[in-house]
């Protein structure tokens, strides 16, 4: 029987990635704040800002319009998604030699990397997560906090407490310890409205939190109440994913730049993200079983709204009727959006045999020919060779 390793993972974290980038290529941002916002609409929200940005009370999805009052002496620069992403790649690139097995995001400076077993080879996490470090410092210029534990929820954790550039090691074992001081706004999983909620019950920290039962957490927080139970108490299970295998989730997320209360402009915007969504989905050979939507209001509200599918789908017109019934029925205030995020949690293996009998008229199997003839289209002349009448002059 082989010798079993307890799992060590190391996470990185790039603080501020995009500012990150954007210092490296321009030197004279380096002495002032930056703010990365869409140019355009008054209401266009913060994609990412400096350290500095932040400290003047900048925050992500921050309205421009607030984020200049507050940060008036910021320089204010476009997102350049496609050079975030370069520059990830090149971060991933420096520690492949360490394990196969490297979970980055697409864009955002944080990397999982699982050298579980690999003592012989790079020594221990500790030394191993040093000189992934030092060369990424060396060779990129970025300056990455980072952390070893038994997982990636703490591992993530620990990074959040030491960021901009520190380190930590949690101690195998140790993992509930860690997290019992530290506040619920540090746990991932945990959002805004579940805090509200929280600090209602005069619960402040992971270890309060911890010591109630799942059925009580329940209470709080509903069907989530197990996973955000295994949270605070420092259990994850999730395994580091193989570098270059993306994760299953697939979502896309835009701000509508000037606040609306249009539903033809609303309605626009969401097409364009199931476009995303669909090709996705049909990259993967995928198709979407749950539907998740999340619009935030002018006035910072959010609200939910989720549903099933069945049978799965990957094409733009039925997912776009499905999140069309789910976008009105969120949008129930007077008041306008100026944000949409979409998502197909865990998507099913593309059903190749057909329905019986639910589709007489073949419909589904003509959606998912025009779906394909379309993304052919795209690959070979652009995206913009086909665009729909509904997105034109929007």
């Amino acid at each position: 029987m082989g010798r079993v390793f307890e799992r060590e993972v190391i996470h990185f974290n790039i603080a501020d990635f995009a500012a990150a980038v954007e210092r490296l290529h321009n030197p004279s941002l380096a002495c002032r704040p930056v703010i990365i916002a869409p140019a355009g609409g008054r209401r266009a929200g913060v994609y990412d800002m400096s350290e500095e940005a932040y400290q003047a009370g900048v925050r992500k999805n921050m309205p421009l319009y607030r984020a200049r009052r507050r940060c008036r002496d910021a320089a204010v620069l476009a997102p350049r998604p496609q050079r975030y992403a370069q520059a990830m790649a090149r971060v991933v690139r420096r520690v492949m030699p360490y394990s196969p097995l490297i979970e980055s995001g697409e864009m955002d400076g944080h990397l999982f990397v699982d050298v579980t077993g690999t003592g012989r080879l790079h020594g221990p996490a500790r030394d191993a997560a040093r000189c992934m470090a030092r060369q990424i410092r060396k060779e990129l210029g970025f300056c990455p906090a980072w952390a070893v534990a038994a997982n990636k929820l703490v591992a993530k954790v620990a990074t959040r407490v030491v960021k901009p550039a520190g380190q930590y090691l949690v101690a195998p074992g140790d993992e509930a310890g860690f997290l019992s001081p530290l506040g619920l706004d540090l746990i991932p999983g945990i959002g805004g409205d579940d805090l509200c909620r929280f600090r209602e019950l005069n619960l402040i920290t992971a270890g309060q939190a911890a010591g109630l039962t799942p059925e009580q957490l329940a209470v709080i927080v509903g069907r989530r109440a197990g996973k955000i139970h295994d949270a605070v108490c420092g259990l994850d299970h999730s395994p580091v994913m193989p570098a270059g295998e993306k994760p299953d989730a697939v979502s896309a997320a835009c701000g509508l730049g000037a606040d609306t209360n249009c539903v033809s402009a609303a309605e626009a915007a969401l097409y364009r993200l199931v476009e995303k969504i669909g090709a996705e989905l049909r990259s993967r050979n995928r198709a979407a079983r749950r539907l998740v939507m999340a619009i935030d209001y002018a006035d910072g509200r959010r609200c939910f709204r989720q549903t099933a599918m069945e049978p799965p789908a990957a094409d733009d017109i039925t997912l776009f009727a499905v999140f069309r019934k789910l976008l009105h029925k969120a949008w129930v205030r007077r008041v306008r959006l100026f944000y949409l995020y979409l998502a197909c949690p865990a998507p099913a293996a593309f059903q190749v045999q057909r329905q019986l009998f639910s589709d007489p008229a073949g419909v589904i199997e003509k959606r998912n020919s025009l779906a394909g003839a379309v993304d052919r289209i795209r690959q070979r002349f652009g995206h913009d060779a086909v665009c729909p009448g509904r997105v034109m002059d929007v």
